[in-house]
């Protein structure tokens, strides 16, 4: 009885199973990991290291840095609240135009940020569809405030955490949802008691997409809310007009919200994510 001869594999692919990696995609793997490290490199050689504790005691710096944290985190708290019951309706429900909404959910991801400023501004602001109403009713007006900045960073993360929910709930067993359908449970109580804990790594890594976001947002921010120190200066746009007068400034306020951005991510993959959830 004669055996199967086994390929022979050029020697620049590896054979399947063997936990390599094929030379075609390794080369552009290593130059896509270039192409986004090494600009975070040169920002880290080229830190005015010396001068970071003079340059994060001015004035203005902590109130940039406390401003994003807090709106970022009220961003995504609104994310949450208003993305998850989306996500729910585009995964399960039998809704008519469901690809229609999707679709319109999904424009502030390739929207430029700018021209979602310019959209918020033409419906909240005070001259705007719901602004002027809004306005005419209390006087108080949206734009350049501190709600305007939380506005805006959820316009353009929720889409983030929508889409990763959604597809949470897509990969989840509906038949545990069926089998507390069967035990009486009614929908509201299999959303909170079964749905929820099945996508809680979706949730939770959407969260956390979202708030990355949020923390960088800038062209709706400024278009929208403004740039007043301690009242809509976020860290990028701080980052923004420091470049201009002081680049070795705006290097050390890079490296702050970068070591912010990575420390979350990192803290969070552990303890909340999973390894199922964004591996």
């Amino acid at each position: 009885m004669t055996h199967p001869v086994p390929p022979k594999w050029p020697f620049w692919w590896r054979r399947p199973g063997d936990g390599g990696v094929p030379a075609p995609l390794l080369v552009p793997a290593l130059l896509g990991v270039a192409f986004l490290v090494l600009p975070l490199l040169g920002l880290l050689v080229r830190a005015p290291w010396s001068e970071i504790g003079p340059q994060l005691a001015r004035p203005g710096v902590g109130e940039a840095l406390r401003l994003s944290l807090v709106s970022a985190t009220l961003a995504t708290a609104v994310s949450l609240v208003l993305g998850v019951p989306l996500a729910w309706v585009l995964a399960r429900s039998q809704l008519r135009g469901r690809s229609v909404l999707r679709a319109l959910v999904t424009v502030p991801l390739v929207l430029p940020p700018v021209v979602g400023g310019v959209a918020l501004f033409l419906v909240l602001g005070r001259q705007g569809i719901l602004g002027r109403w809004l306005f005419e009713a209390t006087g108080f007006s949206l734009p350049f405030t501190t709600a305007a900045v939380v506005i805006a960073e959820a316009f353009v993360a929720m889409p983030f955490l929508v889409i990763s929910v959604e597809g949470a709930l897509r990969a989840a067993d509906a038949r545990f949802e069926d089998a507390a359908a069967t035990l009486g449970a009614d929908r509201w109580t299999t959303f909170r008691r079964v749905t929820l804990p099945l996508v809680a790594p979706g949730v939770a890594a959407g969260a956390v997409l979202c708030w990355a976001r949020a923390l960088g947002e800038f062209g709706a921010t400024i278009t929208f809310a403004g740039n007043f120190p301690g009242t809509t200066q976020t860290m990028p746009l701080a980052v923004y007009l420091t470049l201009q007068r002081e680049p070795e400034a705006a290097i050390v306020l890079s490296l702050v919200l970068l070591g912010v951005s990575l420390a979350t991510l990192l803290l969070l993959r552990d303890r909340w994510l999973g390894r199922g959830a964004v591996t």
